[in-house]
């Protein structure tokens, strides 16, 4: 490596996971043309890389704020181009980082033409902030993990239905002052046949219990398949003041839904003979979705009209595991025709399933978690992470606006 050539991650090579970071090289020669890295590994031990061709200045600096890339992962002026675009050398693979105690580790590195690394700098991206309380829960059929901001409170309480399990966006939104319960919509295999929304209800009211939690109802936010259990505990569970629905169903999928020991919803199920296989060997199975709104499948959609909570309803168009969009406007157009006005809706034209918080890694296709097969998620990858930075802050301000009894909030730092 050069000793004076400089890679600089600003304002620290320290923060968390949701903030940005200004990426600058000095040191080159005037209009040096150099080959920006980044690699990281997934806590599966997949490796992950991507890179960009960068012309240096009159005074030898690059600031990836201001500079276009020229080729590469990605072109144009695009500032954390090289985490969004970090992608394996296989197919189908998305970037598992779902532990809140482990930092997301990425290696930024310059190299010249002819492959010489010139400087190198890492990146350690934090989900938890300084003084956040990370507990195991595991108390009758609630198994999950609660997240606890620093301080006294009281504080707003969200549960995050994950499909499968993940502590990223419930540690996420502990920094920014929310108790948050991590919880599976599926532990282990799935059961086919039946779901029981009082398990989701004992979460609630788990939450609701914790010291530091305000006297307000409780917030849950989901996405895919935790859609329609968010707006099943809505409309059938009291307490549920706000709902966060992403890029879910308007009807139960798949499994029987019961309540209080009686079956509440019919699963609304699939016809594989409408997947439709891509080149690259996932499959397109948004049409494969029974319809909804057909007589036969009045049964399965989730009654909301009858909730007195607040809905964030979330959808990408570019949405290629189902049809997100007009899920989204069925239960606008419900809710409406019922007189309703306890919602607030979003789309984002070019944005994909995989909706999460920002700066992690696109996938546009993987291995889908109860198909077993690689599935197209979709979503044009500079579009899809503007939708998830923006998105971002609208959950918070939304679950702000429902939950908050005008305590005091902290937000964690590192």
């Amino acid at each position: 490596m050069s000793a004076q050539i400089r890679l600089w991650l600003l304002p620290s090579a320290r923060c968390l996971f949701d903030e940005p970071i200004q990426v600058k090289v000095a040191g080159l020669r005037s209009k040096q043309l150099v080959t920006l890295r980044a690699r990281s590994t997934d806590e599966k031990g997949v490796l992950f890389n991507s890179s960009a061709c960068y012309r240096a200045d009159g005074r030898g600096e690059i600031d990836l704020n201001r500079d276009p890339s020229l080729s590469g992962s990605y072109v144009g002026v695009d500032p954390m181009g090289l985490l969004r675009s970090l992608k394996a050398n296989d197919l189908h693979k998305y970037f598992y980082k779902n532990k809140a105690l482990e930092p997301f580790m990425v290696n930024f590195s310059v190299h010249e033409e002819e492959g010489r690394m010139l400087a190198e700098a890492t990146n350690e991206r934090h989900l938890m902030g300084d003084g956040v309380r990370r507990v195991p829960v595991k108390e009758g059929n609630v198994q999950g993990v609660l997240f606890t901001p620093p301080g006294e409170g009281p504080f707003p309480a969200v549960l995050d239905l994950c499909t499968f399990m993940s502590e990223k966006r419930a540690s996420l939104l502990a920094n920014k002052g929310f108790v948050v319960l991590a919880l599976p919509v599926f532990i282990h295999k799935p059961n086919l046949e039946r779901m029981n929304l009082d398990d989701f209800e004992e979460a609630l009211q788990f939450l609701q219990s914790q010291p530091k939690v305000n006297s307000k109802g409780v917030g849950v936010i989901s996405r895919s398949k935790g859609g329609d259990i968010a707006l099943s505990l809505a409309a059938f569970v009291p307490g549920v003041e706000a709902v966060v629905w992403i890029n879910g169903c308007s009807a139960n999928i798949g499994i029987p839904l019961y309540y209080k020991e009686r079956e509440i919803l019919s699963p609304l199920m699939f016809n594989f003979g409408k997947v439709i296989p891509t080149e690259s060997g996932a499959n397109i199975i948004k049409y494969a979705v029974n319809n909804p709104l057909a007589e036969e499948n009045k049964g399965s959609v989730v009654p909301i009209e009858q909730a007195d909570g607040h809905f964030l309803f979330v959808a990408s168009e570019d949405d290629l595991n189902w049809d997100s969009k007009g899920y989204l406007d069925d239960m606008v157009g419900r809710l409406k025709h019922h007189g309703k006005k306890n919602f607030e809706n979003i789309t984002y034209p070019a944005a994909g399933h995989l909706l999460e918080p920002p700066y992690g890694p696109h996938c546009p296709s993987a291995l889908h978690g109860m198909l077993r097969f690689p599935v197209v998620w979709g979503g044009e990858p500079r579009a899809h992470a503007a939708a998830e930075l923006h998105l971002w802050q609208k959950i918070q301000n939304f679950l702000r606006t429902h939950l908050s009894n005008n305590a005091a909030q902290t937000t964690s730092k590192l």
